[in-house]
Order: structure tokens, then sequence, then C-alpha cells
């Protein structure tokens, strides 16, 4: 609506004459509106900017379940290394040259294999005179024989003196030590015939030779004899670990309750635990300086894939089966050192309840203590649910999400795990 305003210069002073429509307004009128318009703008400006008044904040809703009870079998985690059930170093018993190699460098060779043959000669001439020794040592006992046999018929005519008799008694007696020592002499040359035929002393794998065709060989006593090979036997195949003090007395515990023994292991490019076996040595110490004490474990090993020097990680039945309250690891909060559970009681208002945990188990935590089966955890929508708040609940399920194990590439893997029951 358009207002036309026109000022009359002969009006009184304070007076405008305004023009609507042929209406004329008083300087009293326009003061009013003035005023008003300045109390509307003002209150404009007082409340521009101002956030509107908040709604009332809604009801969260979380979904919550019992505990799952499920019946487990609870581990230790160890990282150690295959090493072999015996090990040898073949060295010959006799000096001589090499004439023969019966093997290949890597076979697996079976105890009594012949695998080295040494120049047998100069041990078959020295065997040859040693068995003739023993006929010339027989012929002599023949003759001392007779002739004390002979003068025993005598003896009662008292044709021969007692000295005689005794002296031919000692004859025979010398004869039969010298046969005995020309047979021991020829079994020794016999023996070191049979030395160089070197032979396996154990089954299992070889490794390579350390001397070639023509070499000479020493068979001097112990260490000082030369090298040939070695062989490692690798069924059984023995897995050695190093254990902590506090996992030492645990299993220890666990050993008088009956408990523990068996060992599971896996490889480092594997994801499962294939490998079965049972513990079957403990150190008779600990070492001073790193307060660890040596394990060892035996496993079958049919097909020999398993070789010594190879990393694995060994899990150790620790506690038998035991039932079990679990729930999702994502449930669990953390205050500082202290783990808490978030549990709706039947005011349907949210409490912290600190727990104890136990290892993870196909994506659930065991928990050792700190909940009762009957409490409803919160399992879903975790982060919105606070201590001391009302919330709404709906149902919610538990359940274990089995997942491949990361290898974890000789990294020590956490202290103890668990598995539910086969």
């Amino acid at each position: 609506m358009n207002m036309i305003t026109k000022i009359d210069a002969d009006a009184p002073a304070g007076e405008i004459r305004a023009e609507k429509a042929g209406k004329r307004w008083s300087g009293r009128h326009v003061a009013w509106a003035a005023l008003a318009l300045a109390i509307v703008v003002g209150v404009s400006w007082k409340y521009a900017g101002q956030p509107q008044a908040q709604a009332a904040a809604p009801v969260v809703t979380v979904g919550v379940a019992a505990p799952l009870m499920r019946q487990v079998v609870q581990w230790d985690d160890y990282v150690g290394r295959f090493a072999p059930s015996q090990t040898v170093d073949v060295r010959p018993r006799v000096s001589g040259p090499v004439t023969a190699i019966h093997f290949r460098d890597g076979d697996i060779v079976r105890q009594g294999q012949l695998l080295f043959t040494l120049d047998q000669r100069p041990f078959l001439a020295a065997l040859a005179e040693a068995r003739a020794n023993v006929a010339s040592a027989r012929s002599g006992l023949r003759l001392a024989q007779a002739d004390y046999a002979r003068v025993q018929r005598l003896n009662g005519d008292e044709a021969v003196s007692a000295s005689e008799i005794d002296t031919l008694r000692a004859r025979l007696q010398a004869a039969q030590a010298a046969l005995a020592a020309a047979d021991a002499r020829a079994r020794t040359r016999a023996l070191d015939v049979e030395f160089t035929l070197i032979r396996a002393p154990i089954s299992g794998r070889v490794s390579d030779r350390k001397v070639d065709i023509g070499n000479l060989v020493s068979g001097a006593e112990g260490a000082g004899a030369s090298l040939l090979t070695t062989i490692n036997a690798l069924d059984p195949i023995y897995f050695s670990f190093d254990a902590s003090e506090a996992l030492f007395l645990k299993s220890q515990r666990d050993h008088a309750d009956g408990h523990g023994g068996e060992v599971e292991i896996r490889l480092q490019d594997e994801s499962d635990y294939r490998w079965k076996g049972r513990l079957d040595f403990t150190d008779n110490g600990l070492d001073p300086r790193s307060g660890t004490i040596r394990g060892r474990a035996v496993l079958s090993n049919p097909d020999l894939f398993l070789t010594p020097g190879l990393f694995g990680n060994m899990r150790l039945s620790s506690g038998g089966k035991v039932n079990a309250l679990l729930v999702p690891d994502e449930a669990i909060q953390s205050d500082q050192a202290l783990k808490t559970v978030l549990v709706v009681g039947r005011d349907d208002v949210v409490a912290a309840k600190p727990v104890q945990l136990g290892p993870l188990v196909d994506g659930l935590r065991i928990i050792r203590s700190g909940l009762s089966p009957q409490d409803k955890v919160v399992v879903a929508n975790v982060q919105a649910a606070m201590p001391g708040a009302k919330v709404a609940t709906r149902g919610a399920s538990i359940r274990a999400v089995a997942a491949p194990i990361t290898p974890t590439d000789g990294a020590v893997p956490v202290a103890s795990q668990a598995t539910f029951e086969r």
C-alpha cells in the first residue's frame, strides 16, 4: 500500500500532515508507531542467533543378551622350534681311504643301510694273519693236551715225577690261553674289516657327505675321527620351547589336577593347529639368567614333513574342559586397567560391572568372573549406552564366528587362548 507524506510549511511545529487515501495523521500517532517499531526491532535483535529450545532427548535403544555358556578347552601359547629325536655324527672306526659312497645327499636312510666303504685290503690281510695264529695256537693246545693225558695214565705207576706232571699241566694251560688270545685277535681283525663298511646307526634323513671318494679318513677315538655325515631321526620329532616361571607354575598345577599334557602346533604359514602331540619332558631347573625353563613335546611325523629347525606356535592344554561364560569382545570396555561390561537392570538402567577376562575363542571373550548367566549384557549399540542412563532394550543374540588364525611370522603370540570342545 503506497503512502504519501507531505510536510506542510504552514502547519504548527511538530505537526506532520500525512495523506493516504485522503486521511491525515497527527504527530502523536507517528510517535506511538515509532515506539512500537522500536520494541519489535529490539526484541528481534535480542533473540536473533539464540538456538531453539532443545527437544527432550529420546531414550536410547540397545540390544541385550544373556552371556553365552559353552564348554571350552583352555590353552597356553608358546613359540619354539622342532628338533630331531635323535642325531648322530657318522665317523669311521678305522682309518683308510674312501672307496665308495652308497647314498645321495639328503636321502632318507634306514638303520643298517650301507653308507661308505673304506679300503678293506689291509684289514683282510691282518685278519688272515690272525686266523693263522689261531690255527697255530690250536695245534699247540692239542699237543699240550696229548702230553698231559699221557703222563696222567703213567702217574699211578710212579713212572713220571710229580714235577713233570705239573710242568705238563702248566704247558696245557698256557696253550689254552694262547688259543684264547689268538681268537680275540682274530675277532678284532674281523671287526676292523666290518668297520670298513660304514652303516647308518639310526633311521632318518642323512645330511650331505663331508668327504668324497679317495679321501683318507681317520679312525681316531671320539671327536678326533673324521666326520663323514650326520643323520637326524625325524619320526618321532621333538618340539623344544622355553616357558616363563608363571606359565611353568600354572602348568605344574594343571598337571597336579590331572589336566594338561596335550599339545597342538601350527607352522608359520598355517592357519590351524594340525600337528598333535604330547608334552614328554620338562628340564630340572630354571635358567637363572633368563628365568625360563626348557620344555619338550614329542610328535608323530610319519611322512617326515617336519624338519628340525622349523619355528612353530604351540598351545598346551592348560585346564581341561570347563564351562565358561562368553560375550562379544566388542562388549568389553576399558577404564584404565579395569575391564567392565555394561548390563541393564530390571529398572532399565545401565550399570557397569567389573569383570576378569579370559582368552578369545572364535570372536568371543571368556569372562572368568564378574558376570552371572542371568545378566542382560549390552551387546548392540554399546557406544550409545552410558552407565546410569535409562535405556530401551531389544533382544539380541551372541554367536561365535570362527575365523582363521593369522600367521604371526615369528611374533610371540598371546599368553593363552581357548577353543570350543570338539
